[in-house]
C-alpha cells in the first residue's frame, strides 16, 4: 500500500470531545486511508480501542442514543476526595454493548497510557483487557477515581502525554495523523445545540449541589456569565492546567513530524457532555475534511 494512504493516528486526551475522533476516522474510512496503529490517550484511547476492536459501529450506535438524563445516570457520584465520579457504572453499561476484549488479539496495533501518579511514572497498554486499559487511561484527576490495576493506581495519560505520539512503533513507515482536542480559543467553536425546550444544560439534582464548583468545569453550558472576571480556586486550578496541557499538547506535535494535524477546539464542549455525541462526531469530520483536503492538495 502506498504510505501516503497508510496512516499511525494518534487520539488525544479531551472528555466528549474525544467523540470528535470517530468522525475522523469515519473520514480517513471514506477516503481510503488503511489506519495501520493506533495510540490513544483519555478519550483517544476509548474511540481508538473500540475502532481497533472492530466494534466502532457498536459503540458509535450506543452513545449516540444518550441524552444528557442518561449520560447523568451513568456518573455514579461518590463523596470521595480522590474523584466525584467512581468510574465504574459508565464501563458496566458499555460492556453490554462491547464485551471485554484482549489488546493483543486486535487486527490493528493499539496502544494507549496511563500514569501512575505515585511514581510519577507514565504506564503503556499494549496488551492485556480493553476496558482495563481504557479505565485507567481516562481517569481524569479529581473528577474520576484512579483505576486500581495490578498493584498500581493509575490516572489519566494526558497529565504526561495527552498526545502519545511516543507510543507510535510503525511511524516511519506510515503517514502521521494526529487529531488534537485541546486547541486555544483561535479554534472556530461551534455553538451547542438546544433541545427541544430550549434548555442547552444538564439539571442537576439537589444531592450533588456539593459538587457545583468541580462540576461547573465539566459543564461549561450550565455556567452563567459572572459579573466579575475573578476565578474560583478550583476554577483557576483547572484553568491553569488547561493552559499548561494546551502548551505541552503543541511541543509534542511540534517535536515529532507531524503530517497531518487536526485540532478541535477546548471550548467547543465540556469534559463530560457526551449526550452531545452526534454534533461532535460531524465536528470532527469537518475538521478532518478540512485537514485532510489541504493535505491532499499539496502530496496526493
Amino acid at each position: 500500500m502506498d504510505k501516503r494512504k497508510s496512516v499511525s493516528l494518534v487520539l488525544s486526551s479531551g472528555g466528549a470531545r474525544g467523540l470528535a475522533h470517530v468522525g475522523v476516522i469515519e473520514e480517513l474510512e471514506k477516503r481510503g486511508y488503511h489506519i495501520a496503529e493506533i495510540a490513544g490517550c483519555s478519550a483517544g484511547a476509548l474511540v481508538g480501542g473500540m475502532y481497533a476492536a472492530g466494534k466502532m459501529a457498536e459503540f458509535k450506535d450506543w452513545i449516540c442514543h444518550l441524552d444528557r438524563l442518561d449520560v447523568f445516570s451513568l456518573m455514579d457520584f461518590t463523596f470521595s476526595s480522590r474523584g466525584f465520579i467512581k468510574g465504574e457504572k459508565v464501563y458496566t453499561a458499555l460492556k453490554k454493548v462491547v464485551k471485554d476484549c484482549h489488546i493483543e488479539d486486535f487486527d490493528i496495533p493499539f496502544s494507549c497510557n496511563a500514569v501512575d501518579y505515585i511514581t510519577g511514572k507514565e504506564v503503556i497498554f499494549r496488551e492485556g483487557s480493553l476496558y482495563a486499559a481504557i479505565r485507567a487511561s481516562g481517569s481524569i484527576p479529581t473528577v474520576f477515581q484512579p483505576a486500581r490495576y495490578q498493584r498500581q493506581e493509575l490516572i489519566d495519560g494526558g497529565v504526561l502525554n495527552p498526545v502519545p505520539l511516543s507510543l507510535l512503533q510503525h511511524a516511519e513507515e506510515n503517514t502521521i495523523v494526529v487529531v488534537g482536542l485541546n486547541a486555544g480559543d483561535s479554534e472556530l467553536v461551534i455553538t451547542p445545540k438546544k433541545d427541544s425546550s430550549g434548555k442547552s444544560y444538564i439539571s442537576i439534582p439537589k444531592w450533588v449541589k456539593d459538587y457545583r464548583s468541580k462540576m461547573r468545569n465539566y459543564f461549561p453550558e450550565q455556567v452563567k456569565e459572572e459579573k466579575s472576571n475573578s476565578l474560583s480556586s478550583i476554577s483557576l486550578m483547572t484553568r491553569s492546567f488547561d493552559l499548561l496541557q494546551d502548551r505541552f499538547s503543541a511541543l509534542l506535535i511540534e517535536k515529532f513530524p507531524v503530517d497531518i494535524s487536526i485540532q478541535v477546539a477546548r471550548h467547543q464542549a465540556g469534559t463530560l457532555e457526551f449526550h452531545r455525541a452526534e454534533e461532535l462526531i460531524e465536528i470532527g469530520r469537518a475538521k478532518a475534511i478540512q485537514a485532510l483536503d489541504k493535505w491532499e492538495n499539496e502530496h496526493l
